[in-house]
């Protein structure tokens, strides 16, 4: 039956598909830190392992729900330093897939513990879920969208969630176009904190129909390529060993250095590199490896945006 208005003013030109992710019996939600929610709200969790590097959102859920929660650091390779025996049958081991290139480790670790292990792929929307482990992703890392959240589960709750609106999120999207990705910052920041402390809810029609229209094998090829061009470039001055092989559909490309001058050359250039993670440095010393990732690593952009020209432009500076 149609219920909807017929005639009139037009809308924006959006495909409409009715196939918004990239894998079956995904559960469409308004955020990756709500995906995380309904996990451990499904599975009712006491406890959840979380690594010091990592961003602080995961903690709005966990405080939320008024979980116990403990930290863990990982070494240079991003893998955990972590006796997993001490893991009791209530509590749960959250993994980050650290900037889309440790999918051989989410495979080991899924294997280890595979009843007491959640996989954050926020920053692995290409990787695929491993069957039966609890996975989310965050697609507004990749994509230009303003909200959403893929969730992989066997383990549904029953209940049937409000539907989110992004309309008044979009501001950063458009003025990126219209104006330029300055003077779209402070609306991306407000988007942000728009984002903080909401309620489960089922992703909003316009992000969905927005991710309907995306060419995710363009989108695939272009990451490759750029990631692949800069390493081979920069693989012998970089102080992060990246394990990297040709099922890793990376988010940016992890330059670990040293020259702490790079980052201020590379803004001055306009080439804006997101940093992983500020917070980092308040919840732990410096003793600890998560303290030296987060100042050292610096995230060069690789995405579907930008050619084989661009990343020669970011070598340049670095």
């Amino acid at each position: 039956m149609i219920n909807k208005a017929i005639g009139g003013y037009f809308d924006l030109e959006l495909p409409d598909h009715n196939q918004s992710h990239l894998y079956d019996n995904l559960i469409n939600l308004n955020s990756a830190r709500n995906c995380l929610e309904y996990i451990l709200v499904a599975k009712k969790y006491s406890k959840i392992y979380i690594p010091y590097y990592t961003c602080d959102v995961i903690l709005e859920p966990v405080s939320k729900l008024n979980l116990t929660y403990e930290f863990y650091d990982v070494d240079f390779n991003l893998e955990p330093l972590f006796d997993f025996s001490k893991i009791k049958d209530s509590e749960v081991f959250l993994y980050t897939n650290y900037f889309g290139i440790k999918n051989r480790y989410v495979d080991i670790l899924s294997r280890k513990i595979p009843d007491q292990i959640i996989i954050d792929n926020a920053q692995a929307l290409f990787s695929k879920p491993v069957s039966h482990i609890d996975t989310f992703y965050s697609p507004r890392k990749f994509i230009g969208v303003a909200d959403g959240g893929y969730l992989h589960t066997d383990t549904k709750l029953n209940e049937n969630f409000e539907q989110d609106k992004s309309y008044n999120r979009m501001s950063h999207l458009l003025k990126r176009i219209d104006c330029s990705a300055e003077e779209g910052y402070s609306d991306f920041c407000d988007n942000d904190r728009s984002l903080e402390n909401q309620p489960i809810r089922k992703m909003s029609t316009l992000t969905e129909r927005i991710l309907s229209g995306v060419d995710f094998k363009h989108i695939i090829k272009k990451r490759r390529e750029n990631f692949s061009f800069l390493h081979e470039k920069l693989k012998e001055k970089n102080l992060l060993d990246i394990d990297f092989d040709d099922d890793c559909i990376p988010m940016i490309y992890p330059f670990r250095t040293n020259d702490m001058e790079i980052r201020q050359k590379l803004i001055n250039e306009r080439i804006y590199c997101a940093s992983y993670w500020p917070n980092v440095q308040d919840w732990c010393d410096e003793n600890k490896n998560a303290f030296t990732l987060s100042k050292e690593i610096i995230a060069l952009p690789i995405d579907q945006r930008y050619s084989i020209e661009h990343m020669k432009k970011i070598l340049e500076y670095v």
